[in-house]
């Protein structure tokens, strides 16, 4: 399907090339074209006062989507632990499978899950496939990828969630190409609607600044990869009655393209910024790498990680695995210590769920002050060292 313009009805008006959120509708040669940049949004199909833009081509279906029914989570496990995750998008997902009358199911792939994964029926899950082999030890795209779409082929879910990791982020896209169906990445709500029952999917577009809900009517299973900390973490269910179904698979028949010859941690040692309950991040106002030190002094007074803003990490000041917002990671600590951050709006969207946040910053009108439930105006570098002697002595006392 594509969308084309009829050069015979075409007058030249650029009205087209104004409505086009893309840029993707250019003059070349005193003529309208539309560009490779096209994502057939169709916005500029009204906006023609001659009709001269037409969609064509067939929309490709999935056959009688009907058939597809129950919503399955990805049970992404690290180490053959079930990553935090995955008890957000069962939260998530046993709500919107009550909505729509349907089960809630999840698929497991590792080495030593089996007992893992039975334990999620305690959390209000239907029905568990497991795939525990000694191939699936180690994270590989091709065969989870392999794998994956043979099962969503066999039991047709209605919808189908994973966590916006980097593995979830990494199989994704892949799975939604081979089962040609819709992916809508890096969610942060997502509801049913009451009158067509499609699943709506939120996300940050423009770069925060708009907040975008999508829907996929025409294919299945409706795909979205999900932030972490960004939804309610499901609650145990003792007695739940559900099924563990154990699968088979041939390792010889998917494919397995790469040998992993080793796994470093790029991080710099420390709590993870996702799990902590304490954060205390730098930002542009430290004014070099060595403002780090301050605060990692701080954070480890307090039991707490290190986090950052992007443009820390862009002066190469500390490292990605720090990164907090729409490019980095979002948190949800019981308290957010903002040290020299202005707080940008891709910033804010990373952290603003935080309990209590708790902004230090020279300037009286950086945005994060409006959102802070506690704000210091003043210098980190005189303000952080006198916190840090107050905690000390509160500590010996």
């Amino acid at each position: 399907m594509s969308i084309i313009i009829v050069e015979d009805k075409c007058v030249g008006c650029g009205l087209c090339i104004k409505s086009c959120p893309y840029d993707a509708i250019k003059r070349v040669d005193g003529k309208v074209r539309i560009t490779d940049d096209c994502r057939m949004c169709g916005v500029c199909l009204p906006v023609c006062p001659v009709d001269a833009i037409e969609r064509v081509g067939k929309e490709e279906r999935v056959g009688d989507l009907s058939e597809y029914r129950g919503v399955l989570v990805f049970g992404e496990q690290r180490n053959s632990r079930i990553s935090p995750v995955v008890y957000e998008l069962i939260g998530k997902g046993r709500e919107l499978a009550d909505k729509i009358g349907e089960e809630l199911e999840c698929v497991v792939l590792g080495e030593d899950v089996t007992e893992e994964a039975e334990n999620l029926i305690n959390y209000g899950v239907d029905k568990v496939y497991v795939y525990d082999d000694p191939s699936l030890a180690v994270f590989r795209e091709d065969p989870y990828v392999d794998i994956i779409v043979d099962l969503l082929r066999k039991i047709k879910p209605n919808i189908f969630l994973l966590g916006a990791t980097a593995i979830g982020r990494s199989i994704a896209p892949r799975i939604a190409s081979r089962i040609k169906t819709g992916l809508t990445a890096d969610c942060t709500e997502l509801d049913i609607d009451p009158e067509t029952g499609l699943l709506l999917q939120t996300r940050p577009a423009f770069g925060g600044n708009v907040m975008a809900t999508i829907i996929c009517p025409r294919s299945r299973p409706q795909m979205a990869t999900v932030r972490y900390k960004v939804m309610k973490r499901a609650e145990r269910r003792p007695g739940y009655k559900g099924e563990v179904v154990k699968m088979r698979f041939d390792p010889e028949e998917v494919r397995d393209r790469v040998e992993v010859l080793e796994i470093s941690d790029i991080g710099e040692g420390g709590p993870s910024i996702t799990e902590a309950d304490i954060i205390v991040s730098g930002g542009r106002g430290l004014g070099g790498p060595e403002g780090f030190k301050i605060i990692r002094e701080l954070a480890d007074l307090l039991g707490g990680a290190v986090g950052a803003s992007r443009a820390a990490v862009d002066e190469g000041w500390i490292a990605y695995p720090h990164q907090i917002g729409l490019s980095g990671r979002t948190v949800r600590p019981k308290i957010y210590i903002a040290c020299g951050i202005s707080g940008s709006v891709q910033h804010l969207a990373g952290m603003k769920g935080s309990e209590f946040i708790i902004a230090i910053n020279k300037d009286p009108s950086a945005p994060i002050l409006k959102i802070a439930d506690m704000g210091l105006v003043g210098d980190l570098y005189e303000v952080i060292p006198k916190l840090i002697d107050r905690i000390r002595r509160l500590k010996k006392g």
